[in-house]
């Protein structure tokens, strides 16, 4: 009996010994972190980037851009000359001015003779008496022309009206994140690239999350669509094709904060305080308030970059609300000390707990 209560009075004192040698050494660590670099780490070794303590000498070069001004011009379409391509569908009135009884087509007051036909892969249309014609790349004017120069001699002096009603060559293509994509006709005049992405049922995802690429064919163009709502709109080409996509808005958030994970960021000119709160703010349970990071790759060859920010200074909520965050930054919130050292003791002092129970009962 007397030698088990030795026993378990040694294990409790080793168990006593390992907490405070615990507890010291947190303590000239610095605030430590479970879910990452210990702060005093990211303090001490900051040969491989620049450390930059925010405060109001050092936080220019990271404010936030200001907002971009709507522009107050408005974009007006207009008609362009219309040429004929392969899938392009017409509707042709011919009226013939002879005899009703001696006509090779209905008289003009009867409506005429009404025709409809596809131009073919070969870009040739197939007419009653004019035959099949090479018309890909013709205006409709001179396709009206042309019917009248091969009717001339068959029948007397026709007139000829020809229209567009499928217009393959014409419409435009949107595809990628809009909610209905699809080929929409420019019968009813030219779209705008804001007409277009309308008619498509708009972007799934929220404005300044969306890239567009806009293809001619000869040229290619890029812009995010918050600065097309902005005002920079513009006429599209026949035959374009218009594409939307997510755009690399994100950030990481790690650490003590309510919400870590892959996110995106909330606006186009996002501040450290609106991505805080985007993911729930500091955790109060467990975030130290002096260690809150955001870490930035360097451009080209410059040395990343690592902003301190300490929110116990009643000023670094104003420079929290001027840092912008940029895409693929990350947001790291150290813990607290006190919670890391409660992780570390908490499953000692119980063992300690059971071990006093155990040399009780022996």
């Amino acid at each position: 009996m007397i030698k088990s209560l030795a026993v378990s009075k040694t294990f409790n004192l080793k168990l006593a010994a390992l907490a405070l040698a615990t507890l010291g050494l947190a303590g000239c660590g610095g605030t430590m972190s479970g879910a990452g670099p210990y702060k005093g780490t990211i303090e001490s070794k900051n040969e491989t980037y620049n450390l930059v303590d925010i405060n109001a000498s050092t936080i220019g070069p990271y404010l936030a851009d200001a907002p971009r001004a709507s522009l107050a011009t408005v974009t007006k379409p207009q008609s362009p000359e219309v040429r004929l391509a392969p899938g392009d569908t017409l509707n042709v009135l011919i009226a013939d001015t002879a005899p009703a009884e001696s006509a090779l087509f209905a008289p003009l007051a009867s409506g005429g003779t009404q025709l409809k036909s596809r131009i073919d892969a070969q870009g040739m249309l197939s007419l009653p008496y004019v035959g099949r014609q090479f018309v890909a790349g013709m205006t409709l004017n001179q396709v009206e022309t042309m019917i009248r120069r091969q009717l001339k001699g068959i029948t007397t002096d026709v007139q000829t009206h020809v229209e567009l009603v499928g217009d393959l060559s014409g419409s435009v293509l949107v595809a990628g994140a809009v909610k209905t994509p699809g080929r929409f006709s420019t019968l009813q005049g030219p779209l705008t690239l804001l007409d277009a992405v309308n008619q498509a049922g708009g972007p799934v995802l929220e404005p300044h999350l969306v890239n567009v690429t806009v293809r001619t064919g000869t040229q290619v163009q890029q812009f995010n669509y918050e600065d097309v709502l902005a005002g920079n709109n513009m006429v599209l080409r026949p035959n374009s094709e218009v594409v939307l996509d997510r755009a690399r808005q994100r950030f990481v958030a790690m650490g003590a904060v309510g919400e870590p994970g892959l996110k995106d960021l909330p606006s186009q000119n996002t501040s450290l305080l609106d991505a805080l709160g985007s993911v729930g703010g500091l955790r109060e349970s467990n975030a130290n308030p002096e260690g809150v990071f955001v870490f930035r790759m360097g451009a080209g060859n410059s040395k990343p970059t690592v902003l301190r920010l300490n929110m116990r200074d009643p000023a670094a909520l104003f420079y929290a609300r001027q840092i912008a965050v940029k895409p693929d930054d990350t947001i790291y919130v150290t813990n607290a000390a006190v919670y890391e050292w409660q992780k570390v003791i908490s499953p000692i002092v119980q063992t300690m707990l059971l071990g006093r129970a155990v040399g009780a009962a022996n």
